[in-house]
C-alpha cells in the first residue's frame, strides 16, 4: 500500500488524485488520506494581478496565489471547454479523433480511462461534483457520489433579459443587475460548496470537493457592484487588435459563439464601443467569481481545514478579448492556449512562480504523486511535483490542438501546423515570443526560417502522441 502524504487538497479549476488500497470502511481517522477542493473556472484568462496585470480586481485570487506555486506558462491541451475538461480529467492527450469540441464527453471519447475522480473514489474518497466540472453534467457519473448543478436561473436576473432569452437563441451578451450575488448561478454554487465543507468537516472520510464556476463565460452577467469597480473610459483595446496578412487565414474565425447573442453584429469586426463594453463585462465577471471563491476559502480557514488542504485553481482555456480582433477561444494563439494555474500545497508553497512549461494533462499525475497514488497507464501527462519541491524538470514543451491545428510550444517558439488525416501540413505558423510576444509576425514561410521549421515539424510529430493520427 502506498504511503499517503498527510495533506488536504483544494483545487480551483484543477484536479487532485489520491490512491489508497483500503476501502472506505477501512479508512481510519488517524491514518486517512487528506482532502481535495477542486475549483475550475470557465474561460478565465491569465490576465490577473499575479501574472503582471494590474487592472482586474481579484483580491481573493491574489491571496491564493500568494500561498501557492503559480505556473506562468501553463497551457490547455484543447482550447474548448468540453474537450479540455475531458482531457484534463483523464490526463490523456487529445488526438485527431479524440477530445474534439465542446460536445466532447469522457464517457464517449475515452470510456475505459480511469478518471481522476474515479481514482479517488476507488481509494476511499467522497467525491462531489458541484457546478461545471465536465461540460456535460452527467458525464463520468459513476465517479461521483453526488453531482449538483444550480437551478435554471443562472444567466439572467432581470425579467426583461429573461424574456429576451426565452425568445432568442442565447439572449443578451451582458447584463447589469442590482441583485445579491446568490441570484446568479455562481453565487448559489459558493453557498453549496460552503455547505458541503461544513458537512464533510464532520465526516471521517477524505473528500474530493469541486467548485466549477461558470463565469466569466458569456453572457457577461454579474451584479452591478462588480461592474462599478471599473471605469469603461479607461478600458483600452488590446495592442494586438490587428490581423496581419502574414498570418494564415486558417488561424482566424468569425467568433460564432459571441455572434449567437443579441445585439452583436452578424458579420465584420465589432464597433470599438461594443468591444470595450464586452471587456468591461468580462472584468466584472472575474471580480464576481473572485468574491465567490473568497467565500469558500474563508470558510475553509474558519473550519480549520486549510492546513490539511491542497488548493489548486485552473481555467479550462484562455479567451480572446479582441486579441487579433478575435473573441472567444477556438484558436491556437497563445491567448486561447495559455491559462491560469495555481496550486497550494501546505508547507511547500508560498507564492513562488515557475516558468516551466506545463500542460493540463500534467495535473492528474502530479496530484496522484502528491498523495501517493499509482498513476493509471492511460495517463499521458508528466508530474510537475519536482517544481513544487523547488527542483527543475526535464520536460520543456507542450502540445495543444484545435480541429486541424496542432501547436508545439517549446521555449519561446510557438509552431502550428494545420493538417488533415494524412498528417501532411497545408498551412503553417511560427512565432518567436522573444521578439514577437503578441504573435504578429509569422515566420513559417520566410526562407531564413525553413531549417528551423523542419526541426519543429519533426519535434511536433514526436511529441503529439503515438496514437495521434489513429481513428
Amino acid at each position: 500500500m502506498n504511503k499517503i502524504i498527510n495533506y488536504t487538497f483544494i483545487i480551483i479549476f484543477t484536479v487532485v488524485s489520491c490512491r489508497n488500497e483500503k476501502t472506505k470502511s477501512e479508512v481510519s481517522q488517524e491514518n486517512k488520506p487528506k482532502n481535495i477542493l477542486f475549483i475550475a473556472v470557465d474561460d478565465l484568462r491569465p490576465e490577473l494581478n499575479f501574472y503582471g496585470a494590474n487592472h482586474i480586481k481579484s483580491p481573493n485570487l491574489d491571496k491564493l496565489a500568494g500561498e501557492s506555486l503559480v505556473f506562468n506558462r501553463a497551457y490547455c491541451n484543447v482550447p474548448v471547454c468540453g474537450a479540455s475538461r475531458a482531457s484534463l480529467m483523464t490526463g490523456a492527450r487529445p488526438t485527431r479523433h479524440r477530445f474534439l469540441d465542446a460536445k466532447t464527453q469522457k464517457d464517449k471519447d475515452f470510456k475505459e480511462a480511469v478518471s481522476l475522480p474515479m481514482l479517488l473514489k476507488q481509494n476511499g474518497y467522497a467525491t462531489i461534483s458541484n457546478g461545471k466540472i465536465y461540460h456535460h453534467k452527467t458525464d463520468d457519473k459513476n465517479a461521483w457520489d453526488e453531482m449538483w448543478q444550480a437551478d435554471a436561473l443562472w444567466s439572467y436576473a432581470l425579467p426583461e433579459s429573461q424574456e429576451i432569452r426565452s425568445k432568442t437563441k442565447r439572449g443578451l451578451p451582458f447584463e447589469v443587475a442590482e441583485v445579491h450575488d446568490s441570484v446568479y448561478r455562481d453565487g448559489k454554487l459558493a453557498l453549496k460548496v460552503i455547505k458541503d465543507l461544513q458537512k464533510l468537516k464532520e465526516n471521517k472520510q477524505p473528500f474530493f470537493l469541486t467548485m466549477g464556476l461558470m463565469k466569466p463565460h458569456l453572457p457577461f452577467t454579474a451584479p452591478k457592484k462588480y461592474w462599478d469597480l471599473y471605469d469603461r473610459a479607461s478600458i483600452e483595446l488590446p495592442e494586438s487588435y490587428v490581423q496581419p496578412e502574414s498570418t494564415p487565414k486558417q488561424a482566424f474565425h468569425k467568433y460564432g459563439e459571441l455572434r449567437n447573442y443579441e445585439n452583436i453584429p452578424k458579420k465584420d469586426h465589432l464597433p470599438e464601443d461594443l468591444a470595450k463594453e464586452l471587456i468591461h463585462g468580462y472584468y466584472a465577471c472575474v471580480s464576481y467569481i473572485d468574491a465567490q471563491i473568497g467565500l469558500v476559502l474563508d470558510e475553509l480557514r474558519r473550519l480549520e481545514l486549510d492546513d490539511d488542504t491542497i488548493v489548486i485553481l485552473w481555467g479550462d482555456h484562455g479567451w480572446n478579448l479582441g486579441d487579433h480582433k478575435l473573441w472567444c477561444k477556438h484558436v491556437t494563439f497563445e491567448t486561447a492556449l495559455r491559462t491560469p494555474l495555481v496550486i497550494k500545497v501546505p508547507g511547500k508553497t508560498s507564492g513562488q512562480h515557475t516558468e516551466a512549461i506545463t500542460e493540463y494533462i500534467d495535473i492528474y499525475p502530479s496530484l496522484a504523486e502528491l498523495i501517493g497514488l499509482d498513476i493509471p497507464e492511460t495517463v499521458d501527462g508528466k508530474s510537475f511535483v519536482p517544481l513544487i519541491e523547488g527542483q527543475s524538470q526535464e520536460k520543456d514543451w507542450a502540445v495543444s490542438k484545435f480541429k486541424d491545428a496542432v501547436t508545439l510550444i517549446k521555449g519561446d517558439l510557438f509552431y502550428t501546423e494545420w493538417i488533415k488525416d494524412d498528417g501532411i501540413a497545408y498551412a503553417k505558423m511560427l512565432f518567436d515570443h522573444k521578439t514577437d510576444p503578441l504573435e504578429l509576425d509569422n515566420l513559417a514561410e520566410k526562407p531564413e526560417y525553413q531549417e528551423q521549421v523542419q526541426v519543429l515539424a519533426k519535434a511536433l510529430r514526436e511529441k503529439w502522441g503515438k496514437n495521434f493520427l489513429d481513428k
